[in-house]
């Protein structure tokens, strides 16, 4: 059985199986090669920044050139939402100059993420120490993001849906997606609860 994470002294310890650790490493790996950054790192943020202005990567619209705004892909703009919704043109600038920095932070987060869920695999403990549980969190959070997005999951009243149709019909195809769903939601609250220092969640 899985347990929610807890502190323990500076580190974030839960109880995952091997099974349950590969899950969310590929669910991660997914949003992973959804976020990467259309220009490679080289190491240095000044030169990366100069790299993603200067390669013509992105239209004003903050897509590769060519592409028609619409055809964004809806779980990008829940990943990276426009910092001003009133103003399409600031939007896109801002877009242009940030996004692919953003994109690397993300990316890098996942990484960090998936090396700790994969190091020691036979042990049933993951502990983290606190840079690693930060980006965790942001990884948790991103692939929660994700899947909410591909379920179509965007409201409470969509949860509540969701909950009742599988309650409904167990056997539903997507059921099994919906409970990873609610399974990386508790993880997150969890982890959230022990950054914190509040009581553990109860056990999945």
């Amino acid at each position: 059985m899985a347990r929610a994470f807890r502190r323990r002294g500076a580190r974030m310890v839960a109880r995952l199986d091997r099974n349950e650790r590969e899950v969310i490493a590929s669910l991660m790996e997914q949003t992973r090669s959804l976020l990467a950054p259309d220009v490679p790192s080289t190491g240095d943020a000044f030169t990366d920044l100069m790299a993603s202005l200067e390669s013509g990567a992105t239209a004003p619209e903050g897509l590769p050139r060519g592409t028609d705004p619409g055809d964004r892909d809806p779980a990008l703009a829940r990943l990276l939402p426009d910092a001003h919704r009133g103003d399409p043109a600031v939007a896109a600038e801002f877009r242009r100059l940030t996004e692919q920095d953003l994109r690397r932070r993300k990316s890098d987060a996942l990484t960090a993420s998936i090396d700790a869920l994969r190091a020691e695999a036979d042990r049933d403990r993951l502990s983290l120490e606190p840079a690693t549980a930060q980006s965790f969190l942001i990884a948790l959070t991103d692939t929660r993001l994700l899947m909410g997005e591909r379920l179509g999951l965007r409201t409470e009243e969509d949860v509540d849906a969701w909950e009742a149709r599988v309650e409904a019909d167990p056997d539903d195809p997507l059921a099994y997606a919906a409970a990873l769903y609610d399974f990386l939601t508790w993880l997150q609250d969890g982890l959230v609860g022990a950054l914190m220092g509040r009581r553990a969640f109860p056990d999945a």
